[in-house]
């Protein structure tokens, strides 16, 4: 069986990717796969690096504004667009694979398209509450639409055609107990409270952070795992804002870092977390059944983030606090009237945990199967 796997632009894409296709290849394990990207650098390192093949086609997403330079990249992009046709005409010729499977990106267009047109199978994974734009175009088109919400039903053309998987979650998620995962990080005694902003950090947000640092360094209230992003450079300008309000060394219930490697064993320890509302974060957190504090990203596309959080906070499974106007010290009081409030955090958790999806891999190679027997 050969499986055409298409992703592209960020880890939310690429991740759900490679764990449907590590489970396609536990499962047959004589199959093939061939990935598609956009030529951007992180598909380029994550894929090979998962031990999978990638081919790039040339193309490219639509601005959204109106000014010249939007105007000049969407000629582009439309000129990308008929090259790629001929592009994803080729990969269909000369690999001919079973299925085609996207996972978000505008990638994903184009190859699907051409592979529905052939009546090859095919699938589109969406993680956010409302769908993308690809996803949008291609609901009347793909075989399948796969959800992590199932407010993505309402907005596609073929209702009838979307199946609630949820989002693939990185096993080491599920691998330990909360009570086992905070042994392994010495945690004990007072509740663990996490925090993180993505990768590149945040700068507003750990202006705030710096505040909430300062605040529990005094009152002792949690333990407190905070990731500052941006490598070295964001813990070293952390240290130097608290410094700035008097706080000269962490005392041992804070742990700050550049980056937390071990996620897993991380936010499985949490009894609190605090980030934005990505759709691969917030499928961690509800697979995890966790309470999050959710500040959403106000600098994403179609204000999608807080479209996530909405979903998860209308479940009652975690609070959301707009970022316009939050202070480092109402986040820090929010965080502390929750994490004394043991029948509170409990609810939150129990909501959580409503909505999340343990094994979406294994619902998402089921739909898959039922395709291919098809």
């Amino acid at each position: 069986m050969k499986f055409l796997m298409v992703c592209g632009g960020t880890a939310g894409h690429i991740n759900p990717a490679l764990a449907v296709a590590g489970r396609l290849r536990e499962t047959l394990p004589e199959s093939e796969f061939l990935f598609v990207g956009a030529g951007r650098e992180l598909e380029n390192r994550l894929i090979p690096a998962a031990g999978f093949e990638i081919r790039n086609i040339t193309i490219t997403g639509f601005a959204r504004g109106i000014k010249p330079g939007d105007i000049k990249h969407n000629m582009t992009t439309l000129k990308n667009l008929s090259v790629s046709k001929k592009e994803c005409r080729e990969i269909l010729d000369v690999y001919a694979p079973d299925a085609v499977i996207g996972t978000g990106g505008y990638v994903c267009y184009p190859v699907l398209k051409a592979a529905a047109a052939r009546h090859i199978p095919t699938v589109i994974h969406e993680s956010n509450a409302v769908p993308g734009l690809t996803t949008k175009m291609l609901s009347g088109t793909v075989d399948r639409v796969l959800a992590a919400f199932p407010s993505v039903k309402e907005h596609c053309k073929k209702p009838e055609h979307v199946v609630l998987t949820g989002t693939p979650i990185r096993e080491d998620f599920l691998r330990y107990t909360r009570e086992e995962a905070k042994r392994r990080l010495g945690i004990a005694g007072k509740p663990l409270v996490v925090s993180f902003w993505g990768s590149l950090g945040a700068d507003n947000m750990n202006s705030k952070m710096a505040d909430f640092i300062r605040l529990n360094s005094r009152s002792g209230a949690m333990h407190h795992l905070h990731a500052t992003g941006n490598g070295d450079t964001g813990v070293a300008r952390m240290i130097e804002r608290l410094g700035e309000m008097g706080v000269y060394g962490l005392p041992a219930w804070v742990d700050l870092r550049p980056y937390i490697d071990d996620m897993g064993l991380v936010m499985t320890a949490a009894d609190l977390i605090l980030c934005r509302a990505g759709a691969s974060t917030l499928a961690e957190i509800t697979a995890l059944g966790r309470a999050s504090i959710l500040v959403p990203s106000p600098n994403v596309t179609n204000d999608q983030q807080t479209k996530n959080a909405r979903e998860l906070e209308k479940a009652g499974g975690a609070v959301l606090v707009p970022e316009e106007g939050l202070t480092g010290e109402q986040l820090y009081n929010t965080a502390v009237s929750l994490i004394r409030d043991r029948s509170r955090l409990d609810a939150l958790e129990r909501a959580s945990a409503r909505l999340g999806v343990r094994d979406a891999s294994g619902k998402i190679v089921e739909v898959i199967s039922e395709l291919l027997k098809k």
